[in-house]
């Protein structure tokens, strides 16, 4: 199913993925370095960027007891109001990074986590919506998401099927616009944690929906590999240096490892083809470099062919060397040359 994003860009699994460059926290509160995560992601290749829309009180509350603090993992003992107040991107910022996708040429879009994160979008024509893997249960704002009409991309990470189902039940009452992201939510995720195939498991019991990818890991080779099973998008967090500390730097990729993942998303997808066997263009001038039937030792006329008077060499010249068993018992009609090709005319 081809979805439509806008005049430049839309989203199916019959062409090349899209790339998407998650900023999220990466830009550790300063609005300049969040302007500038925009040009770089920009700049090397990303085909459409992604913010998050949110204040700290949309998400959590302002406590710090052990039920709001993380016990593990890159955020341990962090609260969870402390990670989403350094993390977020201001509502005051939207505008200026809408106006510079503009200037760009580029497409921005974000995760909203609350109604008035939608509103805002809304009044910024954000052209597509993405739901979090965490906010997959929250049915009134998917619901509140849905009644706009745009596009969404939906995050699975620790969703059961039976949630993305009702996820997508409550996105139908409005739309079919549904693009489904197959997600583990670890972060970062270690690539034997990745489980690939499920993305083929996505692809059958929901058939009727693109399929994409969000990959937490550090590199790039799990979203290569991911190319290669014809999901139609790539979201990576993205950060524009390594040296940078951040909330989210530890699976975020960098800008020369956001070029060389959409290179990488060309070369391999124009290397999938159909799911057929035929004769490429690109092989007719290599099939006289086959094997065919020669003579291996002079042989009279009348004279049987043997496995001790022929043999099959290159190049492709006489009787194709598949024929071998077959013609195996027949006569010589003439005297036939050590190593002359042999044809069909010359025996019975």
């Amino acid at each position: 199913m081809k979805i439509n994003i806008n005049k430049k860009l839309a989203i199916s699994n019959k062409t090349r993925p899209l790339v998407v460059a998650e900023i999220s926290g990466n830009h550790n509160g300063n609005k300049k370095r969040f302007l500038n995560h925009i040009k770089v992601a920009a700049k090397n290749g990303a085909d459409m960027i992604k913010i998050q829309t949110y204040e700290p009180k949309d998400i959590t509350v302002k406590n710090y007891k052990k039920p709001f603090v993380i016990k593990h993992g890159i955020w341990r003992n962090k609260s969870l109001w402390e990670i989403y107040k350094k993390a977020h991107t201001p509502f005051a910022w939207h505008q200026d990074a809408f106006r510079l996708a503009k200037k760009l040429g580029t497409t921005l879009f974000s995760s909203p986590f609350s109604r008035r994160a939608v509103d805002l979008l809304e009044d910024l024509k954000v052209p597509v919506y993405k739901i979090a893997s965490f906010e997959i249960t929250d049915f009134q704002l998917i619901d509140y998401i849905a009644r706009t009409g745009k596009p969404i991309i939906l995050s699975t990470g620790m969703a059961t099927v039976d949630e993305i189902k009702q996820a997508i039940k409550i996105i139908k009452k409005y739309h079919s616009k549904i693009i489904i992201l197959y997600c583990v939510s670890g972060y970062p995720t270690a690539e034997k944690d990745s489980n690939l195939n499920a993305i083929k498991y996505f692809q059958k019991i929901f058939n009727k929906y693109n399929i994409g990818i969000s990959d937490h890991t550090n590199d790039i080779f799990t979203s290569l590999a991911a190319t290669a099973m014809n999901v139609c998008l790539i979201e990576k967090h993205f950060i524009i240096s390594k040296k940078l500390k951040t909330l989210d730097s530890k699976f975020s990729i960098d800008a020369n490892q956001l070029k060389k993942l959409k290179s990488g998303t060309i070369k391999i997808f124009s290397s999938l083809g159909k799911q057929e066997k035929k004769l490429k263009e690109v092989e007719k001038n290599n099939l006289k470099l086959k094997r065919s039937i020669f003579a291996i030792k002079n042989i009279n006329k009348g004279e049987k062919l043997t496995l001790n008077n022929i043999g099959s060499f290159r190049p492709k010249i006489g009787i194709n060397s598949n024929q071998f068993f077959k013609i195996l018992g027949k006569k010589s009609k003439k005297n036939i040359k050590k190593f002359s090709p042999i044809f069909f005319h010359e025996i019975k």
